[in-house]
């Protein structure tokens, strides 16, 4: 779903809840024959919906608003080069996708890795591209430690898109 120039998707866990929920409903109201039990059973649904939805529609609004940023202060590197002084440095890396998590929590997990090596790559909400094992991506982001206060560097990605393999090369 599109609002506003936002690609705006429910999770498939947001999803299996309303759909588990919705069943104990028609289940209730059918054993029970209580119609009123509807009058706050069917809204309770609807706010099943609308809270993932709008969470979703401001994580992804709040990066397409980062990205411009993060496209002008980013610079190129190899993934070898990536280490624990650059915390807190704005990082552009292209490389393979070889490893994709958690892409039904709406919060995925990559591991892109390029000829020096590879990465963890974090992202807080879904991407606008839908990107598999295999594809050759473009990653903008931001060097954080892996765990809040110790870790391997990672990267928080505000943008990973899918890009010509040839073009990875040229540069």
């Amino acid at each position: 779903m599109e609002i506003r120039n936002v690609n705006v998707r429910m999770s498939a866990l947001s999803m299996a809840v309303f759909a588990f929920f919705s069943v104990l409903i028609v289940i209730t109201v059918v054993l029970t024959g209580e119609l009123s039990f509807l009058v706050w059973a069917v809204p309770t649904l609807i706010v099943l919906l609308i809270i993932p939805l709008a969470l979703n529609y401001l994580s992804q609004k709040q990066y397409a608003d980062l990205l411009p940023v993060y496209e002008a202060e980013s610079k190129d590197y190899r993934i070898k080069a990536i280490n624990a002084t650059m915390i807190g440095s704005p990082v552009r890396i292209r490389g393979i996708v070889e490893k994709a998590m958690f892409r039904f929590l709406n919060r995925p997990q990559f591991v892109v890795a390029d000829r020096s090596g590879e990465i963890s790559v974090k992202m807080f909400t879904t991407p606008q591209e839908d990107v598999k094992e295999g594809d050759h991506v473009e990653v903008l982001g931001l060097v954080i430690k892996r765990y809040i206060a110790t870790g391997d560097p990672v990267i928080n990605c505000v943008s990973i898109r899918k890009i010509d393999p040839e073009k990875k090369k040229q540069t």
